[in-house]
Parts: structure tokens; sequence; C-alpha cells
């Protein structure tokens, strides 16, 4: 029964070419019976399993509707044909790619909708037309974008769930899913462009390593030896996706600006970086080297971020941005920062980008400011940091000094440090003296005692040995005699 559908058990072809050029001519005279005679045998071609005739026949009758410019028409036979008994799969799919092409020359907007409904209604459920729907549909979807309905354009785009469709391209799929993303941004749906954009798998985009010159060797000689057994081997072709790539990580990084994840949006600006197109312009270059340094330092300190930031320092492509990579520096060493001495320096470099703003207003951008916030809070935070490493306990005044900050400015930041775990301190306010130094346990003094006594035991050991190593030696020595005391000797006995 599986192979009776791609059999045909009658083959019409000389039917259909004697039938289709004379419904042509009748079409111009009376169009409906024109059809009525293509339809009769059609079903008679549908019923014996004859792929190619029906095909022939189904595209023949929407090319007459088409050719008369009747369009209603066009998609009242579009739904029918499709919805014939035991109608072929790959039948309806090459009506459906006809009627997609005719999409162009549709006569005004109105025509043109109609039938891109038709064919979502003809395609819909149907798998072995997924990618016509798909197509069709982000054809609507950038209708609807040029009327200025965004909101039914995301809706229409996103009910498309493209990386199911196992007949679609991948770079086709990735394609659809940007768009999906740059439709949730633009009607400030965060939520769902951030769900959308998990779907698209970073392997796919990440660079890949020339090939050696054995590789390719190799890969030319396997080509060979197949075309001389006569396989058909297709020419392989390298898909370049840096225009996806940068894509992609375009909307990853507006992404993590609106949500505040500067480390994201770091670590998505190396992946930028990583690309060969941004390699070789140096103005692309020294704009990602700065925005790379910028997002590590507005990073909240961690692990992960304080390993990030030593690594971007260790970048010798730094010094293409000398101004960036001298804050970068500050950020690495234990040595007090004064924030209006950072904002006297950097502050008018910093300002005159995109990611920073000192006042309300400057820019469009209203996380600018935000921003500019957040580098004072991780100098403040950076200070904290190298004070409780040089100091056990401090005084509020003495702190404040140091800090350039009020008593309850310091406060506060030292609390949020606590409760992020990034510092321990103790605040005794009748004294008005912090506290860095952590309280130690039994256990913990205990430890450092046993260890402590096991270090003193091994050096008295080690002394102890090398001390008799050298009473030892000191032993195998042997002792010298002085010479002249034996020969004076000898001569008062002879002279006796």
């Amino acid at each position: 029964m599986a192979d009776a559908a791609f059999k045909p058990e009658k083959d019409y072809s000389k039917e259909v070419d004697k039938q289709l050029p004379e419904a042509e001519q009748l079409a111009k005279t009376d169009i409906q019976a024109a059809i009525e005679n293509l339809s009769a045998l059609e079903k008679q071609t549908r019923q014996a399993s004859d792929l190619a005739s029906t095909s022939r026949i189904l595209i023949g009758i929407v090319t007459i509707c088409k050719n008369a410019g009747d369009w209603a028409l066009l998609n009242d036979q579009t739904i029918v044909l499709s919805k014939k008994h035991g109608q072929l799969k790959q039948a309806i799919t090459k009506m459906v790619q006809t009627v997609m092409g005719f999409l162009d020359d549709t006569p005004s907007m109105e025509v043109k909708l109609a039938l891109i409904e038709t064919i979502r209604t003809v395609t819909e459920g149907k798998i072995f037309v997924e990618v016509e729907r798909a197509r069709v549909t982000k054809m609507l979807s950038d209708i609807k974008k040029q009327q200025g309905d965004l909101k039914a354009a995301a809706d229409i785009l996103c009910e498309l769930q493209v990386e199911t469709f196992g007949s679609m391209d991948r770079r086709e799929k990735v394609e659809f899913i940007l768009a999906q993303v740059a439709l949730c941004i633009e009607i400030d749906d965060w939520t769902q462009a951030g769900i959308l954009s998990r779907k698209i798998s970073t392997r796919y985009l990440s660079r890949k390593p020339p090939k050696t010159p054995e590789q390719l060797e190799k890969e030319k000689k396997d080509r060979e030896k197949k075309i001389k057994a006569g396989e058909d081997v297709p020419e392989q072709k390298e898909d370049d996706v840096t225009d996806l790539k940068l894509r992609y990580y375009e909307q990853q990084i507006m992404l993590a600006k609106h949500d505040g994840k500067y480390l994201d949006a770091c670590k998505h600006y190396r992946q930028v970086l990583d690309t060969e197109l941004v390699e070789k312009d140096p103005a692309k270059l020294q704009a990602v080297l700065r925005r790379i340094i910028y997002f590590v330092i507005l990073a909240p300190y961690d692990n992960e971020q304080h390993d990030l930031l030593h690594r971007i320092h260790k970048d010798p492509r730094n010094a293409e941005v000398p101004e960036a990579a001298e804050l970068l520096k500050l950020f690495t060493v234990h040595e007090l920062m004064r924030w209006p001495e950072v904002s006297k320096v950097f502050g008018p470099h910093l300002c005159s980008t995109e990611i920073f703003d000192s006042e309300k207003g400057q820019s469009d951008d209203e996380k600018a400011l935000e921003r500019w916030q957040d580098l004072r809070k991780r100098v403040i935070e950076h200070n904290v940091r190298v004070v409780a490493k040089y100091y056990t306990r401090i005084r509020m005044e003495r702190l404040t000094q140091l800090l350039d900050l009020t008593a309850d400015e310091t406060e506060k930041y030292i609390s949020e440090l606590v409760t992020s775990k990034t510092v321990y301190a103790k605040i005794d306010r009748p004294a008005r003296i912090i506290s860095f130094a952590k309280p130690r346990d039994a256990d913990d003094i205990l430890n450092e005692w046993s260890f402590n006594m096991k270090s003193l035991l091994g050096l008295l050991e080690r002394v102890d040995h090398l001390i008799t190593k050298e009473e030892m030696m000191a032993r195998i020595q042997p002792k010298l005699k002085p010479k002249k005391g034996k020969e004076s000797k000898k001569g008062k006995g002879v002279e006796a």
C-alpha cells in the first residue's frame, strides 16, 4: 500500500499534454468550462496516483485563474483542490509553491492579503507544506509591520514554531527566530524576546577554525574517490553565519542592557569581538573593546566577574583603547580610587559614549544615567574592599574620609556588601567603629594552633637533623698532625 502512492497505476501524461493546451485556449472564452474539463481529468489522475500528471493539472488550473485575472476564483480553486479526497501531498506542495509565485503579481494589497490567507488556510496543519506556510506568514507579518500594526505582526509571526520544522534550512530557521525576537523587542515584550532567543544554538553561530592544508587535501581525495565510484557528490559550500551572529548578539546585548545584566552584556560583546569582520575593522574593534571594559566594570563583584576582569586586563588589544584600559587597571590593583577624581579624569570620555550619562536627559537611553550611578557604586565598593583588606578596625570618620561619602552612605554601602557576602563587617554605632576582622570559632583557632605546632615541630626536626649531620661529618674527617714538631724531636735525639 505504501508503494502504491508512488507507483502510478496508469500514466495520463499523453491525455494531460493534449487537454492542457485545449483548456488554456478554452479559458479565454469560458473559464468555468475549462476548469471543469481539467477537474474531470484531475480526478482520474488522482485516483490512479499519477503524481506528475496531477501536479501539472493543479498548476494548470491555478495558472488559468491567474491569467484570467479572476483572483477570487483562484482562491476558491486552491482551497477546493487541496481538499480533494486522496489528494497527493507532493501535488499540493507544487500547487502551493506556484500560487506563492503569484503574490508579486497581485493588482492590489487587498487581493494579496486574501491570497495569503488562502495559502495559510490550505497549509494549516500540514507538515509537508510547513516551510511554505512559514514563508507566507513572514510576508503577512512584514505587511502588518509596514502598516504600523506591530502587535499584530508580532502575534502572527510568533505563532510559528520554526525550530520544530525538519524540512527548513537551519539558516532560515535562525533568520525567522531573529525576526520574531526583533518584533518582540519593538513592542516591548522583553520576556517573550528572551524566551524566543534561547531557541537559537550559539554553537551554530560560533566561529569555525580554518581548515588546515592536510584537511583540505584529505577532503579533495575523498571527493575524487566518490566521483570515480560514480557517486553524485554535491559541492560543499561554507555557510558564513557572521551576519546572523552579529544580529543575534546585538539583540542579546539589548536584552542584557534592559535587564541590567552587565556581565552578560560583557560576554556578548566578547562574542562580537570574536568575529573576523570586527577584528579587521579598527573602528569597530575599538568600540567593542571599550564596551567590554565598561560592562565588566559595571558588573557586580563576584568570583566570575573578578576572573573575567583580570582576563580582559591581560588582553594585549587593550592598547587600542588606552583611556578605557587605564580605568580597567584601577580596578585590578588594591588601591583606593577617589570618585571625584575618577569622574573628573574619565567622566568626559565616558559620557561621550551612549553607555553613560552624568545627567538626566543627555541622551535617549533612559538607562545611561543609571549606569553612571552604578559606576560610582562600583568605585565605592572597590574602595570598601580595599579598606577591608588593610584594616581590621577603623573609625567611621576616617572611613567616610577615605570613601568621600557621608556617614549614612558609608553605612549603606557597607551593609550591601555584607549582605552580598563580599566583605565581613560589624558596625559599633555608639563607639562609631567598624570592624572588618572576621571572628573565628574554637575549631578554627585549634586548627590554626595545631598547624603552627606541626610547623614548629617540623622545623625542630629539621634543625636536629642538620646538627647531627654536621657532627657526623666532623667525626669522619682525619686529624692532621703538624710536621715541624716531629722534625724538631728527631733533631734533639741525634744531639743526645
